[in-house]
């Protein structure tokens, strides 16, 4: 419980309506939430208007509202603050209501295109086995030190990012590190947090259907770097060409990694195979269970935040040795018979297919066959569909084209957009099997003896989404299932 005055703290308030001494249970932008005492702050979403709920809140015992502007009808037992920015308000006040739990512990937030995930479980994985008790937010999962919680968002609502993070504190979590989308910068999900610092991947075409433009999309992106306070950390990928962008008119200390060209942290791959990468970082040469080039990026990422954050290089390069990637990226199992290599990635922009299509070009000992099963989401950048087909059959040998999830569009409508983007001498190389297990099973028996076989576009996803119910769905689940069938 908190008094409202002292959660509106740094919010820019237009005006009051009541009394602000109030207490305040909770704070709720869900109004099926409310109980009595709970303030609820109405958010204009991308689908839902939280305006058109502040009655329905009220008669669930709201005794607070802030919004944007006053309803139509008002209560004298309601207090009314009305902002400029309900989303930003959100952020702000949920930080003030849990205590400022951000600044009590080293927060770290990943944005980009590609290797947000990767980033920030590798982050996690390396903190926690250096001692430290850690929290995490990503899109495979959340976790509380050795607690999972399920994960429904890349980055989940304010309110709910201050709860888990007071619950963090209160666990003793020193570091978090944290997936920060585009849609959670944009929307202020993450606005009133305390960085300890940043780390820019990659930027690539994707989620154009909510920002519009790529422009906006790398707009929103610098924000995140815009808004890093002096003592913080900003760290940017070189190689990539909007990385200096990033970095332009942050106040936070800048660093830089590369493979490519001169930076702080220097990489070079000497070995990339299935047995993972050999690397040489600032002149040390290290062995990684990972493998690729864009895993590469993904650990020098990593590295770089470490130091950033006062650790040791040699325990850092160490512990990073050892560990394991997020689950569902690059996921490979090989069949007991046939010594077919199944790759399952969460590839779904046309940069990280091409990134995981080169990675296994690369790991090829011969004449192997590359087959590659991919679809694209449905109520998604459309945008992208050719670009993603064109993608899989010119780096491919043979491509079954499927549902991913599809959501409230029809499969086979997807997959036509995706086939605009062939030219002719590419839609020889595909079959379009509308049903994704039998798409992977039709795509195994195409294989041969040592072929390499992607499943992409789901990755770690335990569901598919088809009109708007989630059924049971493991690609790597089904995948071995299939596998331990052959020669059988």
């Amino acid at each position: 419980m908190a008094v409202l005055q002292d959660i509106l703290y740094k919010v820019n308030i237009r005006s009051v309506l009541g009394n602000i001494a109030v207490n305040v249970t909770d704070l709720q932008i869900d109004s099926r939430k409310i109980t009595a005492g709970s303030c609820f702050i109405a958010i204009r979403g991308t689908t839902q208007d939280g305006h058109l709920y502040i009655a329905s809140a009220i008669m669930k015992g709201a005794t607070s509202i802030v919004a944007e502007q006053l309803p139509a009808e008002l209560s004298e037992e309601v207090t009314y603050i009305i902002v400029e920015n309900s989303a930003l308000a959100a952020g702000y006040m949920s930080d003030n209501f849990y205590g400022s739990p951000s600044s009590k512990m080293k927060v770290v937030g990943v944005t980009g295109t590609n290797g947000k995930t990767t980033i920030a479980t590798l982050l996690f994985k390396l903190f926690s086995e250096l001692g430290y008790k850690c929290g995490l937010f990503s899109t495979v999962q959340n976790q509380v030190s050795d607690t999972v919680i399920s994960s429904t968002h890349t980055t989940p609502d304010a309110i709910s990012i201050n709860a888990l993070m007071k619950d963090m504190l209160d666990e003793g979590c020193t570091h978090v590190f944290m997936e920060c989308s585009s849609h959670a910068i944009q929307q202020h999900r993450v606005s009133g947090l305390q960085f300890a610092g940043g780390i820019f991947s990659n930027i690539t075409h994707d989620h154009l259907d909510y920002h519009k433009t790529f422009d906006e999309y790398i707009r929103v992106k610098k924000s995140f770097f815009d808004s890093l306070p002096s003592e913080a950390f900003a760290i940017s990928n070189a190689d990539d060409k909007r990385g200096l962008v990033m970095l332009q008119n942050t106040n936070a200390k800048k660093h830089l990694y590369s493979l490519r060209t001169l930076a702080e942290f220097k990489g070079k791959i000497l070995e990339n195979n299935l047995t993972g990468l050999l690397m040489n970082i600032n002149e040390q040469e290290v062995h990684f269970r990972l493998i690729g080039e864009f895993n590469a990026y993904n650990l020098l990422a990593v590295y770089a935040a470490a130091i950033c954050l006062g650790e040791e290089k040699q325990k850092v390069l160490q512990a990073l040795s050892n560990l394991t990637g997020a689950e569902g990226r690059f996921d490979y199992i090989v069949s007991p018979s046939e010594k077919i290599i199944g790759i399952v990635d969460y590839a779904h922009t046309p940069d990280a297919l091409l990134n995981v299509l080169s990675t296994i070009k690369k790991l090829r000992q011969g004449n192997e066959k590359i087959i590659t099963v991919v679809g694209c989401g449905g109520d998604r950048d459309k945008t992208k569909r050719p670009i993603m087909a064109e993608v899989a059959c010119e780096h491919s040998d043979k491509v079954v084209f499927t549902s991913d999830n599809p959501r409230g569009e029809v499969p086979e409508e997807i997959i036509r957009d995706m086939e605009t983007g062939l030219q002719p001498s590419l839609r020889r190389k595909y079959v379009s099997i509308t049903d994704r297990k039998e798409a992977i099973k039709t795509a195994i028996n195409l294989a041969e003896k040592e072929d390499i076989l992607l499943i992409a576009g789901k990755g770690h996803e335990k569901y598919q989404d088809i009109k708007g119910v989630k059924y049971p769905f493991d690609d790597k689940q089904v995948l071995k299932d299939m596998f331990a069938l052959l020669g059988k």
